[in-house]
């Protein structure tokens, strides 16, 4: 039987995303909320507000998706983040967006 991540360290589901300002707030199941800058995620950070709040939390809570910017999130990425940038030249190099 194949499990997800979250299923297999005991993730809390994502509940409810907001976002304010230059950031995502995501409210989880355990209770907490976090805030989470745009800017961990290109993508997002470039979106226009009707974009980002075109989301999609998977039905078991644990992923988020963006259909009009083609962004897939995890609530264990959420939690235990890899080191941003991973390209910081082209991030930094970037023209702004219509973004937030």
């Amino acid at each position: 039987m194949l499990i997800s991540g979250a299923e297999e360290y005991d993730y809390p589901a994502i509940k409810k995303l907001s976002f304010i300002r230059r950031a995502m707030r995501v409210d989880l199941s355990d209770g907490r909320a976090i805030i989470i800058p745009l800017a961990r995620y290109p993508r997002l950070a470039d979106a226009t507000r009707k974009q980002l709040e075109n989301y999609e939390i998977s039905p078991a809570g644990y992923g988020v998706h963006w259909p009009d910017l083609d962004e897939d999130l995890s609530v264990k990425g959420f939690l235990s983040p890899a080191p941003y940038p991973a390209f910081p030249d082209v991030v930094r190099d970037k023209p702004r967006g219509k973004g937030l």
